[in-house]
């Protein structure tokens, strides 16, 4: 049985893109395809059917990992139910996705720097705004693979 994996952010062009490419990239390398679901959304309906943002784009594409082939999607009432992870990449999106997940639901919602050991901070800079694109790359590749880790230890 896969294990179903929803990353989030505010629009679905940035962080949560790149969380899906990169978590994508490591499952390919570990030889793990079939073991997982992977998928991005943001909490917003601001870019629905968009790329992800060419500077995510080019700072993924400089590390090997292609994000070409996304289209930005809203999170549905359904991912709460098809999805068994669900990780934020900040504390708003994380206190929107409790409030909007549905009675019912068995989905773990969780910040993705929760992964990273000794981490002072618990929502990744939004490139958007604040660029870094770099930066935010290398945060949650490094937490993207912690979680894969954690992942196939219990698997």
């Amino acid at each position: 049985m896969k294990t179903k994996v929803l990353f989030v952010c505010m629009g679905n062009i940035c962080r949560s893109p790149t969380a899906e490419g990169a978590f994508r990239q490591l499952v390919k390398e570990c030889n793990s395809d079939e073991l997982f679901e992977i998928d991005s959304a943001g909490t917003h309906a601001y870019h629905v059917g968009n790329p992800p943002d060419r500077r995510s784009q080019q700072a993924a594409k400089f590390q090997g990992v292609d994000l070409s082939d996304q289209k930005a999607r809203q999170i549905h009432e359904s991912d709460f139910y098809h999805y068994d992870k669900i990780l934020a990449m900040d504390l708003d999106n994380y206190h929107n996705l409790k409030s909007a997940c549905p009675d019912g639901s068995q989905s773990e919602i969780e910040l993705l720097l929760d992964y990273l050991p000794d981490n002072k901070i618990q929502s990744v800079p939004d490139p958007y705004y604040e660029g870094r694109f770099d930066e935010v790359f290398g945060m949650i590749h490094q937490a993207c693979d912690l979680l894969l880790q954690d992942l196939i230890k219990k698997a």
